[in-house]
């Protein structure tokens, strides 16, 4: 098994996010590996315990995100490779694009990510590789369990499962994954892409012997312009499709209002702030 991990280095959630003339003030800033994509990494490293094989760590970032990848190499992943995000726009397909230039030669039969970016908001680039590479994906997965097309023909019969054991792949995802107040058990042929909800496990910390041994693993560049120059990009795949217009933070919060007097009086201010201050529809 060859399994390659999506990850991007994010803020710290607990850091106070700044503003400076339209871009974020990154300076004594702590940075951290986005929190669901610890979640990817951690269920890479059981699949290879359970299954052998190897764990690639990829990101898409400044220098500064070598250090996530350190973590990931100290936690358990095997190597690491970082897509210098300096020459490329921000804009999600462009982003996508090029890592997808990045992990093609890597041929995996597994990639794994988080759900979406805690900084961004964001979950669209994983899925968008996925298309670039065709593979199949499932979102949002709360449980997984990777299985031999023999295994797939002996689970019961089921029209979800009838499709899958169909396909001529030898390995098969089966995948529990997060809806919207339930759950839904899907099953798709590797190679597949697969993002992490929490739930998903609990992610390990890096130990000392892990942190000494990251040292002497492999962690490579790959720049835009290499990709382009090998072909395995065109000048069109990175041309930014959005464009941030503005970033402003928010707006500061008002300080709160106590009402005076007894409960009826009370309701009825309450209910004149609403219709005069906020312009509710009362």
């Amino acid at each position: 098994m060859k399994i390659v991990v999506l990850l991007k280095q994010t803020f710290d959630t607990e850091e106070k996010i700044i503003v400076n003339a339209g871009r974020v003030d990154e300076a004594d800033a702590k940075f951290v590996i986005n929190p669901y994509d610890e979640y990817a990494l951690e269920e890479a490293l059981r699949q290879r315990e359970r299954l052998g094989g190897e764990v690639i760590a990829v990101t898409c970032g400044p220098e500064r995100s070598q250090d996530a990848l350190r973590t990931a190499l100290a936690i358990g992943a095997d190597e690491a490779l970082r897509l210098d995000s300096s020459t490329l726009p921000e804009d999600g397909s462009a982003v996508a694009a090029a890592l997808a230039a990045v992990i093609a030669p890597l041929t995996p039969d597994l990639l794994l990510a988080g759900l979406f970016a805690v900084d961004s908001g964001a979950g669209s680039v994983a899925l968008q590789i996925a298309e670039r590479l065709g593979l199949h994906h499932a979102s949002s997965a709360v449980k997984l369990t990777l299985l031999s097309a023999d295994e797939i023909n002996a689970l019961p019969a089921d029209s979800v499962l009838q499709a899958a054991s169909s396909s001529s792949a030898q390995r098969f995802a089966l995948v529990e994954r997060d809806i919207e107040g339930d759950t839904e058990t899907v099953v798709i042929p590797l190679p597949a892409l697969i993002t992490a909800q929490q739930g998903l496990n609990e992610p390990r910390y890096p130990s000392l012997p892990g942190i000494m041994k990251a040292k002497r693993k492999p962690l490579r560049t790959v720049t835009a312009a290499e990709l382009l120059s090998s072909g395995a990009l065109e000048p069109a795949d990175i041309e930014p499709r959005t464009a941030r217009t503005e970033l402003l933070p928010p707006p500061p919060r008002a300080a709160g209002k106590r009402l005076p007097g007894e409960p009826i009086s009370q309701a009825a201010a309450l209910v004149s702030l609403l219709r005069e201050e906020a312009k509710l529809p009362l």
